[in-house]
């Protein structure tokens, strides 16, 4: 880039899980909240912002301008221009790119990034014949018209259908995917019962000494992530079924899986001029960012992060070993061990990435530290953001150093970037 880019601030809902405290509430809602809570935290409510990008996975048709809606309703200066984005899973952080892009070029010096989902409140639509008929309603212009439109629709056209659950390309679920990564890559149920373990106990951790104080901002009577478990055991996670495989062969469950997911998080970004005018320190600067996608007939669907990151750091001249702490998004957690176990195999390299390798192994004791996905949450708009403020965060503790984050994204692709102090 350019120019730095400073992250300055970050802000989220608690996160909660689907159908509980956030039911009546829409991912517009949601958002506006986290944008209200950082706009509460920085001068930025009168200020005319270079631009403001959201997104949403499951965008409600109603709400089709999604970010212009938030920048109105969070009661921001209604000069500042939204810009909707979504890339599944990296929806906010590919939002945070953009803005960071305009930025570091010059044509903006300060915006915000994040992202939301209400999985409570997925779109319903009709099926096309119901849909194809009440067109043909609306459009009649006596009663015998409108009651050959009503005449054609059978009882069992009468329903309504939500997002399909199934990757649209393959038909399998993003759970069967990822038991097909487990088993070519060998990951077996008792690391990745740890791997969900450990990201528990690193969440707690975190709420219990302060972490999230200052981020996470109450919101619809909920003061803290709900999906959270302190008393959660290797020996309770051992004894929950597979969750997508019908047979007792499988190893994904509800408890080594990131759960469906309500919230919203974001990011405030400037220029280092635009922090030092406004006397706001710089917690720490998103340096650069890869995205990378993968013929899902050929590879695992969650493993384009495997191919991001050493693209990423050949460009940047890292080594894997170089970061002081790895947050990388725990779709699943037998997800997050391909992609490490990936990184250590020279095969994968010579084969796949036609690169020079492996990467070898990360430091364990520096993965997800503030806690994961699976223990969190992971509202599928929101999880870029969330895990680009807690990077800053940790670094602004340490006082300096080295991040490196990675997400991976539904359709067999995933984005990664580097933050630094």
């Amino acid at each position: 880039m350019k120019r730095p880019v400073a992250i300055i601030g970050s802000a989220r809902t608690p996160f909660s899980k689907i159908g509980t405290s956030y039911i009546e509430y829409s991912a517009l809602d949601l958002m506006v909240g986290a944008i209200t809570a950082l706009a509460d935290k920085f001068p930025i409510k009168q200020e005319r912002l270079g631009e403001v990008a959201v997104g949403t996975v499951f965008q409600h048709p109603s709400v089709w301008n999604f970010a212009r809606e938030v920048v109105i309703r969070a009661k921001l200066n209604p000069e500042t221009p939204g810009l909707t984005i979504s890339r599944a899973c990296a929806t906010s952080l590919d939002a945070a790119f953009v803005v960071a892009q305009k930025i570091a070029s010059g044509h903006i010096e300060v915006g915000i990034a994040g992202g939301a989902e209400s999985m409570s409140g997925v779109p319903m639509y009709l099926p096309p014949r119901l849909a194809k008929q009440f067109i043909k309603y609306r459009q009649s212009r006596g009663w015998g018209d409108r009651f050959k439109a009503l005449s054609g629709i059978s009882f069992g056209d009468v329903r309504v259908q939500g997002p399909a659950p199934e990757e649209p390309s393959s038909g399998l679920l993003m759970g069967d995917h990822c038991e097909k990564m487990a088993q070519e890559w060998k990951i077996g149920r008792k690391e990745q019962d740890e791997l969900a373990f450990l990201s528990h106990q690193n969440g707690v951790k975190a709420w219990d000494r302060g972490f999230y104080d200052g981020i996470v901002a109450p919101f619809g009577g909920l003061k803290k992530d709900s999906i959270l478990r302190a008393d959660t055991t290797l020996e309770r996670l051992a004894k929950l079924k597979p969750a997508f495989e019908r047979s007792e062969k499988g190893t994904l469950t509800a408890g080594n899986s990131s759960p469906l997911t309500d919230g919203a998080s974001c990011v405030l970004l400037g220029s280092e001029e635009w922090a030092k005018k406004h006397g706001l320190p710089v917690l720490a600067y998103l340096t650069d960012v890869e995205t990378a996608a993968i013929d899902i007939t050929k590879e695992g669907l969650l493993m384009a992060p495997a191919y991001a990151v050493p693209r990423l750091l050949k460009r940047n001249d890292r080594r894997l070993q170089s970061f002081d702490y790895y947050e990388i998004h725990e779709a699943f957690s037998a997800q997050v061990l391909c992609t490490l176990k990936a990184w250590e195999t020279p095969e994968f390299f010579t084969d796949r990435l036609h690169m020079e390798g492996p990467l070898g192994s990360i430091d364990r004791e520096k993965l997800n530290v503030a806690g994961g996905s699976v223990a969190l949450g992971h509202p599928f708009g929101a999880t870029g953001t969330r895990v680009l403020g807690t990077m800053a965060k940790l670094l602004a503790e340490k006082g300096s150093g080295k991040g490196l984050v990675s997400i991976c994204t539904g359709g067999g692709m995933g984005t990664t970037a580097l933050v630094d102090r």
